[in-house]
Order: structure tokens, then sequence, then C-alpha cells
């Protein structure tokens, strides 16, 4: 999609009387799959009546989510859209807006936080630590029953696989003293 508005400008779209969407950045026509397409990628556009010029941003992208819903993928709980539909016309209506855009930006945080901490490694959990160990204690255990499966240990890593080999002894004998 090659993009011809001035760089950090919306792409129009107008939206016809046919209920067609046209992309005027693309010139070509879209469907509301591609509009939710953009919103994923955070491409900036305004949606336009194509007769009156009215900005319907709004409406298309509320039948975007209509859409979502409809098809299965329900992200919005039934509690959820009866407390948003009573606060229509509630004293409360007029503060909900940036209420909703507050906790989306939270949310949006946290979330960027926690991608942060994963992409950052999980070096520093416990849990990652011990799945190292195990994961070097399953190579020396295959070692050890296969000889020769890796590189020669070093001298450290000699006496670490000799430990690990009475252990792994006294272990199987424990088992086969359990089975009689």
């Amino acid at each position: 999609m090659a993009k011809r508005t001035a760089e950090g400008e919306p792409i129009t779209i107008k939206k016809y009387a046919n209920r067609r969407l046209y992309n005027t950045d693309t010139s070509s026509y879209i469907t509301l799959d591609d509009l939710a397409k953009m919103v994923r990628e955070n491409v900036d556009f305004q949606v336009f009546d194509a007769k009156s010029g009215d900005d319907i941003t709004h409406t298309i992208l509320t039948q975007i989510i209509v859409e979502e819903e409809s098809q299965g993928t329900q992200m919005l709980p039934v509690s959820f859209l009866r407390d948003l539909i009573s606060m229509y016309g509630n004293s409360m209506q007029s503060m909900m807006p940036s209420y909703l855009e507050a906790s989306m930006a939270n949310f949006r945080k946290n979330r960027e936080q926690l991608q942060a901490a994963f992409a950052k490694g999980l070096e520093a959990n416990p849990l990652a630590k011990m799945a190292e160990a195990n994961l070097k204690m399953m190579q020396n255990a295959a070692e050890a029953f296969i000889p020769g499966s890796r590189k020669p240990a070093k001298p450290d890593q000699a006496d670490e696989l000799a430990q690990m080999r009475e252990q792994m002894a006294a272990m199987q004998k424990k088992l086969d003293e359990l089975g009689k």
C-alpha cells in the first residue's frame, strides 16, 4: 500500500452512498476488514461521508467493533456492554470518553512494559534459571547415555558430569530396590 499523503497526515477514506469505502491514498476501494487491519497497524485515517463531507470515523470504527463481535471473536463482556449502554443519557456520559481513553492508555502502557520485560529476557527470572539448570542436566544425562554426543567436556564440566553420573546411579539403585 503506497502512501501518497503527507507524512503525519491521516489517510482520507470516503464512504459513498452505496456503502463502499474508497481509500484516496491508494485510489482503491477497501472493506471494513481493511480498515481494521489499518487500525492494528497504527495507520491513522479519517472517514468522511462522500456526499455531505461529515467526519464519520467514529461511526465506522463502531461498525468495525460490531462486525468483530458478531464474528465470534467477542471481547466485550455483556456486563460491560450493559454498563456502557446505561451510561448514555446519564450524568456520567460526558466523563466516560476521557475515562475510557485514560484506561486504555494505562492498559497499553502496562502491555508495553510487560512486552519489554519479555523482550529483555527472562535471565532475571528464577524460573528461567531453573529451566537453564534443567537443560544442562538433561544435556549431561544425554551425554551419560550416549557418550560422544557432545564436544569433549572441559575439566570442571567433567567433574560435574561424573557427579551427575554417580547421582543417577544412586537413584537407579534406589529405584531398583523399591521395585523389588
